[in-house]
């Protein structure tokens, strides 16, 4: 499981008024209201979608954030503990050079009210500090505001307000939760977590690092760990637990004992990646000496940059990156060994691995994606990203230049003569020029045998082995 200490975490954006460092994720409830959950793997290359269906509060480009809400008990159930978590990736700041450094200050407010009554604000101002330049383009959970406070429990609207100050751009975003009374037979909402430090009293703060975006990556996490509270007299708790995929369909079943600290009974539960599957998932909690259930989001991708989808469909949609025997290998193992097989290939194919993206699946899936919208109609048999200019434009990119011929004689794969048209796509690295023909009219575009021949000699150095 990828870790954030908490100490980094204070170094680089500063303690916040009632809480700990930055970081978060938004939710309208303690997990036990209804989520809609997508119908089968959404394909989709910005995930605030998702996120909004998470029940998360989320924004995209230009300044885009995720934030969450999550509700704990305080010593009176007429006060509910309220953690506030925003999640802001470094790409999405202006970083200015600080010396040998790297900064970029920015403003989170934060607003509850009930009616037009503003019962409660948070403004906090930040400060990120990175090393080097190449951080500043990160796109995980780099940068985690956090900040608690209390509130009795109702019915509030919240609004989330996020600068960034070098640029003066802004995103809001806000949304209606209910705060509930927690009190002896009740669960906190179950919080994704990079790390937790059990409290021992209901007036201190639960000692956490969350994951707004309450997410993990295929095959870079191997586990994601869920922080629970239950409130009540008992030494200890049995809680069980069921993790649903985003089909619905139940893959893992089992039971926890939250162990009591003080006053309060609490624990976290680790949970395989294997078992929860590419998508969103959801974790249910259910105390079993009382009725009452919580449940948590889990989103699992297969990096920022890899649009959603199944395994087998990401195995197929590398056919022109991956070497054929290397996809084989990838397609038949076997599911338990996936995450293993998949960080493995992430590792060997990284192009620059000392930074956080793989700049190669990153420039891949972008032309990908391009390719799909502007090749659609490409033909009739091989449509969109199997089709020939889709599949030299995925491996070869933009050509330097780009030419068409009409031409009155008959066209052939083999021959060209003189009727159609004909296009040139020029690559001076490879120092090719590649022939598209279309012989109809109907803008069916094929490369011509030679060209074919080319291009497969030049995607057969590309692949990745």
């Amino acid at each position: 499981m990828r870790v954030l200490s908490l100490l980094r975490c204070a170094l680089l954006l500063g303690l916040v008024t009632g809480g700990a460092c930055s970081s978060a994720r938004p939710n309208t409830g303690r997990g036990s209201l209804p989520v809609t959950l997508p119908a089968g793997i959404i394909q989709a290359q910005d995930p605030t979608a998702i996120y909004n269906q998470m029940g998360l509060i989320a924004t995209g480009a230009p300044l885009s954030y995720v934030g969450k809400v999550a509700y704990f008990a305080s010593r009176s159930p007429d006060t509910t503990m309220v953690l506030v978590s925003v999640s802001i990736p470094n790409r999405v700041l202006s970083f200015i050079r600080d010396g040998d450094t790297y900064r970029a200050p920015y403003e989170i407010k934060l607003t509850l009210k009930q009616g037009n009554t503003e019962v409660k604000t948070v403004t906090a101002m930040e400060i990120v500090r990175v090393a080097t330049f190449k951080e500043v383009n990160r796109t995980d959970e780099s940068v985690i505001f956090q900040n608690y406070f209390r509130i009795p429990p109702g019915a509030y609207t919240i609004s989330f307000m996020v600068r960034d100050i070098a640029s003066n751009r802004s995103a809001g975003q806000e949304g209606v939760i209910t705060i509930p009374r927690l009190a002896p037979g009740n669960l906190s909402t179950p919080l994704l977590v990079y790390e937790a430090n059990r409290r021992s009293a209901l007036d201190s703060l639960p000692r956490l690092l969350a994951s707004p975006r309450s997410s993990a990556v295929f095959g870079q996490d191997s586990t994601v760990s869920v922080y629970l509270e239950a409130y009540g007299q008992q030494p200890s708790l049995p809680v069980a637990f069921m993790v649903q995929n985003d089909k619905g369909a139940v893959t893992l079943r089992d039971t926890t004992i939250l162990q009591r600290t003080g006053n309060l009974m609490s624990g976290a539960v680790t949970i395989p990646i294997s078992r929860v599957g590419i998508g969103v998932a959801h974790v249910t909690f259910t105390r079993l000496d009382a009725s009452d259930t919580v449940r948590a989001p889990v989103f699992v991708s297969f990096g920022n940059d890899i649009p959603l989808m199944s395994y087998e469909d990401l195995i197929n949609q590398l056919r022109y990156y991956v070497a054929p025997e290397r996809l084989k290998a990838l397609r038949e193992t076997p599911i338990e060994e996936r995450g293993q097989a998949w960080a493995a290939f992430l590792r060997a194919s990284d192009p620059a691995p000392t930074t956080p993206e793989h700049e190669g699946l990153q420039t891949y899936f972008s032309r990908l994606q391009l390719a799909m919208a502007r090749f659609r109609d490409d033909g009739t048999s091989r449509s969109g990203w199997l089709s020939d200019r889709a599949r030299v434009y995925v491996v070869l990119g933009e050509p330097d230049q780009l030419f068409e011929q009409n031409t009155n004689g008959p066209l052939t794969r083999n021959s060209i003569s003189q009727r159609g048209r004909l296009q040139y796509w020029e690559y001076s690295q490879y120092r090719v020029r590649l022939v598209f023909y279309d012989d109809t009219g109907s803008g069916r575009w094929r490369l011509t045998q030679a060209s074919e021949n080319e291009f497969q000699n030049i995607n057969a150095r590309l692949l990745v082995h």
